[in-house]
């Protein structure tokens, strides 16, 4: 019994040393090897992309029917255009923003504000979506009334 407690008094003292140690600046090889950074070509569909539209409407019906319970669907996008491209800085993720109104089926037409941005989709791959429809925010996660959904 005295062994098995020694061992884990010498464990927890290895792990408290660790954890105490200082951190260090990246050394030159670490700095160097595999980390040249994103090499963003700023080419971003335009806002009235047919795969970024249908994506949308994929969505919002998959989320209201799956968290909502609704047969919520966008049905059309009218009015289609942009408001910002890369509002930041240069070197920042290539995002085009972009409004429209959609008619939702159930008759409502609401706007929508969504983005468009490079190497957000799956694991970096392509483009990435985000978007919200005004009144249909119901998490909240871009309020108030969408506006953490615009530049």
């Amino acid at each position: 019994m005295p062994v098995r407690t020694l061992r884990s008094c010498l464990a927890a003292l290895a792990l408290l040393f660790c954890a105490a140690a200082p951190s260090q600046a990246a050394n030159w090889l670490e700095m160097n090897f595999w980390m040249s950074g994103p090499r963003y070509s700023g080419r971003v569909p335009a806002c009235d992309n047919s795969w970024a539209l249908a994506t949308i409407r994929y969505r919002f019906s998959s989320k209201e029917g799956r968290f909502w319970n609704s047969s919520l669907s966008i049905t059309s996008f009218d009015r289609i255009h942009e408001t910002a491209y890369r509002p930041w800085a240069q070197d920042t993720i290539p995002r085009r923003f972009c409004s429209a109104v959609a008619t939702v089926s159930d008759g409502v037409r609401r706007p929508v504000h969504y983005l468009i941005a490079e190497d957000l989709g799956p694991i970096g791959a392509v483009w990435g979506v985000e978007w919200c429809v005004v009144g249909l925010d119901r998490n909240w996660a871009n309020n108030p009334a969408c506006r953490m959904a615009r530049p």
